[in-house]
């Protein structure tokens, strides 16, 4: 009998291996060449992903041409280019040290009016290794700023991304471009920044997903020369690869995500905001070589698994009694909180049976685990975005009232001002999207709202700030310093006699970021204060004269545990001290939690 179970069993397995080869062979060249396209494919589109944040960070960067108010209001009253260049000469060199780190690796930015005349220009070395032009004007075939002047003349409102060859350094340097429109009128453009960096930030990302020696990857927009290339390019790949790149730049391969030629594939992954699309070149042998491999992997596993069918079959007689053993010890375990454990008994007897009504009663149980869990999360989002939805606008309606009154008994350019600061504070408090920030734009939504305070309590309160640079890119919950600001000035100061002054500070303390706000004000019971945050009551978040303290605290201790939140010190009629705690996280990670 165990002879019969022995040749049954090895026969079945050699016909199986046989019959599989003959079809592996037939199917194996495109199931290798769809995993290699899927892997390039993810490779390109990870790295889309990653250049994508990197492009929309220099745009966010770009974009603070607006906070220098001054300029803007040069360049909309069409003043001399004369008289633009000689008050705004530094303006460049200010605008690159206070918006871009050295790891944004920006080399040069320069600043025209709507007439393509330059205004500003910053150079960040200029030696005979390293230099870069004046203008990028100055030669339009070697800057390639032809592509620069068709897209000003376009109505095209998405910032453009292009490229030069500089022949001082003997290597590419990536061009960002962003209209400045006049915002009284945003369909009026009157200038734009051009800002050029150099292209190892980019190399620096791609050469991460670059993972196969024979792997061949450029970036290039469509209609415009190449931006940048990593990996080898062997010599019978030169014409295939030239010939893709003048199509591109002719913009002749619209709507193809991969192409076979030859002893070539290329694959195509394209940029969702941005015209930046990514490129990789394979050969085609490296795929044959995969499925060489691959076939006799096949004979290798058909091998091992006809010995161990051959050791399997010899005690198969002793299986009867092994199954309910199997059972036995699967349930022990399971037992032991082991839940992920099943029974691997599938024969259509009692026994079967008995494992599948098992496993079907394991799976329900932790269906039912899993749904409450989720169902708790749900209740915590919620929770969370009612916490956040409670801070409280009434400042924004009370300043409108200001301005009214500032603008019918005064007509001075005070009122501009107070827009702009008060448009600033909708844009960044309405933006629902984005449920954390960075310390630096936090900072920066404070002073919009301090400008506005300062024009309706006509500048009696002195602000003093002390941020440390190591914190300014740390991930922040939007809106959790300005209510602490708020709050110092309608419970600390309101009643305050005299001088009246708040201190912002952030730092990172014992590996934490910690965010303190003190007033001289009136002080408060801070014992009872901190009795309160503690226990986190939710009827404290929805009543009570603290609003702002209590939701921003729930919100921490919600976000990043009990450890963390609100602290507070005071001295009666000497002023308050507000401590927020928090994790040190970067956005990047926030944006990994999130997804």
């Amino acid at each position: 009998m165990r002879t019969k179970i022995l040749l049954f069993c090895l026969g079945s397995t050699l016909c199986a291996l046989i019959i599989q080869t003959i079809l592996f062979k037939d199917a194996s060249s495109k199931l290798i060449y769809n995993q290699a396209k899927e892997e390039s494919n993810h490779s390109l589109q990870y790295m889309q992903n990653e250049i994508y944040t990197f492009i929309k960070s220099m745009e966010s960067r770009l974009i603070n041409i607006y906070s220098e108010e001054e300029f803007e209001q040069s360049l909309k009253s069409k003043m001399s280019i004369n008289d633009l260049r000689q008050d705004n000469h530094r303006l460049a060199y200010d605008f690159v040290t206070k918006n871009f780190e050295t790891s944004k690796g920006v080399v040069a930015l320069y600043i025209y009016n709507i007439n393509n005349e330059i205004i500003s220009t910053y150079r960040r070395a200029v030696t005979p290794k390293h230099n870069y032009p004046t203008d990028i004007y100055e030669d339009i075939e070697q800057y390639n700023s032809q592509k620069v002047l068709d897209y000003i003349s376009s109505d095209d409102t998405t910032m453009l991304i292009s490229s030069y060859y500089n022949r001082y350094r003997e290597t590419d340097m990536i061009r960002f471009v962003l209209k400045i429109y006049d915002n009284t009128n945003l369909n009026s453009k009157i200038g734009y920044i051009v800002c050029d960096v150099d292209s190892k930030v980019l190399k620096n990302i791609m050469v991460k997903y670059c993972d196969q020696k024979e792997m061949f990857m450029w970036l290039q927009p469509m209609g415009d020369r190449q931006i940048l290339s990593v990996g080898t390019l062997e010599d019978f790949d030169q014409n295939y690869y030239e010939s893709n790149i003048e199509q591109i730049q002719a913009g002749e391969m619209k709507d193809k995500t991969d192409l076979v030629e030859g002893q070539h594939v290329l694959f195509l992954v394209e940029q969702d905001k941005y015209n930046l699309s990514a490129y990789s070149m394979m050969p085609q042998d490296l795929l044959k070589q995969n499925q060489k491999v691959l076939t006799q992997n096949l004979i290798v596993i058909g091998f091992t698994m006809s010995i161990l069918i051959t050791l399997s079959s010899i005690l198969f007689s002793g299986g009867l009694t092994k199954r309910l053993e199997l059972l036995t010890q699967t349930i022990a375990k399971i037992k032991l909180g082991n839940t992920h454990q099943r029974v691997e008994d599938s024969k259509n007897d009692e026994i079967g049976k008995l494992g599948h009504d098992f496993n079907e009663m394991l799976d329900k149980i932790e269906y039912f685990i899993g749904h409450e869990y989720e169902t708790k999360l749900l209740l915590n989002k919620a929770e969370y975005k009612t916490l956040q939805s409670q801070i409280n606008p009434h400042f924004l309606y009370n300043t409108l009232d200001t301005m009214s009154s500032i603008a019918s008994i005064q007509n001075c350019a005070v009122v501009s001002n107070l827009c702009q600061s008060l448009s600033n504070i909708f844009r960044y408090s309405l933006d629902m999207k984005h449920s954390y920030s960075t310390v630096a734009k936090e900072f920066i939504h404070l002073k919009n709202y301090i400008y506005v305070m300062n024009v309706r309590m006509v500048d009696e309160v002195e602000y003093r700030f002390d941020i440390s640079d190591e914190v300014l890119q740390d991930s922040i919950p939007r809106i959790s310093i300005q209510p602490l600001v708020e709050n110092a000035l309608n419970h600390g100061l309101r009643n305050k006699r005299g001088i009246k002054k708040i201190e912002v500070n952030a730092l990172e303390l014992d590996g934490k970021l910690q965010i303190t706000v003190k007033d001289n004000g009136v002080g408060m019971d801070a014992e009872e204060m901190n009795a309160k945050l503690a226990k986190n009551s939710k009827d404290a978040v929805e009543s009570g004269s603290s609003i702002g303290l209590y939701n921003i605290n729930a919100r921490m201790k919600m976000l990043y545990g009990e450890e963390y939140g609100l602290h507070i010190e005071s001295d009666i009629h000497h002023g308050t001290s507000v401590y927020l705690t928090i994790p040190r996280v970067k956005v990047e990670e926030v944006e990994t939690w999130q997804k």
